[in-house]
């Protein structure tokens, strides 16, 4: 009996040590060595309350990337470039035809929050696309140094050739555009459209459903600027003339201004965009476009009204004369909006927007936006995690090729695509 009891230990001590070797040779086939997460010491766990969102894509038990300390890793590892794109996520080639058909350009500006910069960029970056990106003049030396790393490590990313000292409501806002725009020009890159995000931006399509949207039948060869004419309690924006404080704030003078030039409707709308090549080609050329820059100059918030007012004015290429608030441009949660647009903000506002808590992500994913905003990548750190995974989840599961590992941003329950991984080593 004993000698029974002895065999059957044996023989189970036996399976058990089997199986761990034989999950050890799976799990180590799976995941690439390079790849092997970070222990959750040293990254934050995904969080549980992201699984029901997902809605069957892939649901995420723990993270391959280090973006929980992406300044250190950045700066302190001396990575190569082809280490650098790998580990930390980036995708390196166009994941359809459609999308390699129709290049975009992106206009980035930024000030701080370097993680946050990191995460937005890798998740609106392809291969084909063209990036500029402006960092504030004022932004500390070291935060500039990092950017202008990574940046390096690409050819379709580079930095404005001019920067501005940044003033929240004042002209140097819009000017920053400019000149990226100028930059983007000139640009070996055939990009179609434009499309301009801050540091605090966050990507709701997948730049396959960006696309689609630009080249959809309401939006082909149009721009996307929503607004209307200038409401009454905000014309004192245009009206009087202000005085930006470099750097800090903008002040209503006493003075009245002079009517718009060639005699414009001004009208007022939101500072992002996607606008067609050949509107900025006459934004930088028009004189309509440039005396409406020189009249704006002393303006309060003056990319509120520039682009929307080019944009319903007849002639100009891919204008929308009687358009409104259409375009789904920006999820946004403003103070003043709850109880109707919706139904509260689950992190904090700031300046009246809502900083997006985990509590908002289902409302953000089931909007039709383009983008959301805003977030901060120290506040609510899970909140930007859940999107980021169902982003990513969703734009692989649209790709049109084999994916890479290294393209993947966490460990997975399970990968729908899985056995399509490609294991060529990025370089």
């Amino acid at each position: 009996m004993y000698q029974f009891v002895g065999k059957k230990c044996s023989f189970l001590l036996c399976l058990g040590i089997s199986i761990i070797i034989v999950s050890f040779i799976y799990f180590k086939t799976r995941i690439p060595t390079d790849l092997k997460p970070l222990q959750s010491s040293d990254c934050r766990n995904f969080s549980n309350e992201c699984r029901p969102i997902l809605n069957g894509l892939e649901t995420a038990v723990q993270w391959y990337r280090r973006d929980c300390h992406v300044e250190n890793y950045i700066l302190k590892d001396n990575r190569t470039c082809s280490e650098l794109i790998r580990d930390l996520h980036f995708i390196t080639r166009p994941l359809s035809q459609e999308e390699e058909d129709y290049p975009l350009a992106f206009i980035m500006t930024i000030h701080k929050d370097l993680e946050m910069f990191v995460r937005t960029l890798r998740a609106i970056y392809m291969p084909q696309n063209v990036y500029c990106i402006h960092i504030d003049a004022k932004a500390p030396l070291e935060y500039k140094q990092d950017v202008r790393g990574l940046v390096s490590c690409y050819e379709n990313i580079f930095l404005s050739s001019q920067s501005e000292t940044v003033t929240y409501g004042g002209y140097s806002r819009l000017q920053a555009d400019l000149n990226c725009m100028k930059d983007l020009i000139r640009s070996n890159v055939g990009w179609k459209k434009v499309v301009n995000l801050c540091g605090q931006d966050f990507p709701i399509k997948s730049n396959l459903e960006l696309v689609q949207h630009m080249q959809s039948k309401e939006w082909r060869d149009k721009n996307l600027t929503p607004g209307v004419k200038q409401p009454a309690h905000i014309r004192s924006r245009t009206e009087f003339q202000h005085q930006e404080i470099v750097g800090s704030h903008v002040i209503q003078k006493g003075e009245k201004k002079k009517p718009p030039p060639d005699n414009l409707q001004i009208y007022f709308g939101t500072a992002y965009y996607a606008l067609t090549r050949a509107f900025v080609d006459f934004v930088l050329k028009s004189p309509i476009a440039l005396n409406l820059l020189k009249w704006s100059r002393d303006t309060y918030s003056p990319d509120e009204h520039y682009w929307v007012t080019l944009n319903h004015l007849k002639g100009a290429p891919g204008s929308r004369v009687d358009g409104g608030w259409e375009g789904n441009i920006r999820a946004i949660k403003w103070s003043d909006q709850e109880g109707t647009a919706h139904q509260g903000c689950k992190g904090h506002y700031v300046r009246d927007i809502c900083v997006y808590g985990m509590g908002d992500i289902e409302w953000i994913i089931n909007n039709n936006n383009m983008f959301a905003n805003k977030f901060e990548s120290n506040a609510y750190p899970e909140a930007l995690d859940c999107l980021e995974q169902w982003h990513r989840s969703k734009v692989l599961n649209q790709a049109k090729i084999p994916f890479q590992p290294s393209w993947v941003l966490a460990i997975t329950e399970k990968l729908s695509t899985s056995d399509d991984f490609n294991s060529t080593t990025v370089t």
